[in-house]
């Protein structure tokens, strides 16, 4: 059994284990608190830009002649049937902007299981290992602990940008209306507009 006289002694004999220890251990404890300072950069999303409003202008020249009044006429009745008959309205029905996604951001930030884990790794591979190797122990189990809490945190990471992906996708969704109206509207003000006498683009 060794006592603490004894310990004592044992150092002053190789005073130079001791002092590869505490190296050994400072190394430990300083990889352990920078690798809670290391937070992985999020990698960039290209996501597509979100749709453009529906064409509901039509462009109409008249192939005869036709003064402004019966071109405003016309144009004014053809407006009203296309309404009814596509239920889609431009003039009420203005497109709004899409709603922003929001950002997402891992909660507790990157970092925090890479450090709590080396810290955590240190402290049981201190007080697993050997008397004698105590340093290498705590240096070992540092290392262990910040590489699971590295992983814990990657993994946090990839769900936050899971969600903010979907948010984003259900922005791009929420659109500008009724798409298939807006077009139903745009062939059936062409269609008038062409039986009165107009060439349309």
């Amino acid at each position: 059994m060794l006592t603490p006289s004894r310990t004592a002694a044992e150092t002053r004999r190789n005073p130079g284990r001791m002092h590869r220890l505490q190296r050994v251990l400072a190394i430990g404890v300083a990889a352990a608190a920078l690798a809670g300072c290391a937070t992985p950069q999020r990698p960039v999303v290209y996501r597509a830009p979100p749709p453009q409003p529906p064409v509901t202008e039509v462009v109409a020249y008249p192939q005869g002649k036709k003064s402004d009044r019966e071109i405003r006429q016309d144009r004014y009745e053809c407006y009203l049937w296309a309404v009814r008959a596509s239920g889609y309205d431009p003039a009420r029905m203005r497109p709004t902007a899409a709603p922003a996604a929001p950002r997402v951001l891992p909660d507790p930030p990157a970092g925090h299981d890479t450090a709590a884990g080396a810290i955590a790794g240190a402290v049981v591979g201190a007080a697993v290992s050997s008397p004698h190797h105590v340093g290498q122990g705590a240096a070992i189990g540092a290392a262990v602990g910040a590489v699971a809490g590295a992983a814990s945190d990657a993994a946090r990471e990839e769900r936050a940008q899971r969600i903010e992906d979907a948010y984003a996708e259900r922005a791009a969704r929420a659109d500008y209306g009724n798409w298939g109206k807006a077009e139903a509207y745009r062939r059936a003000l062409s269609a008038c507009l062409e039986g009165r006498g107009y060439a349309v683009r």
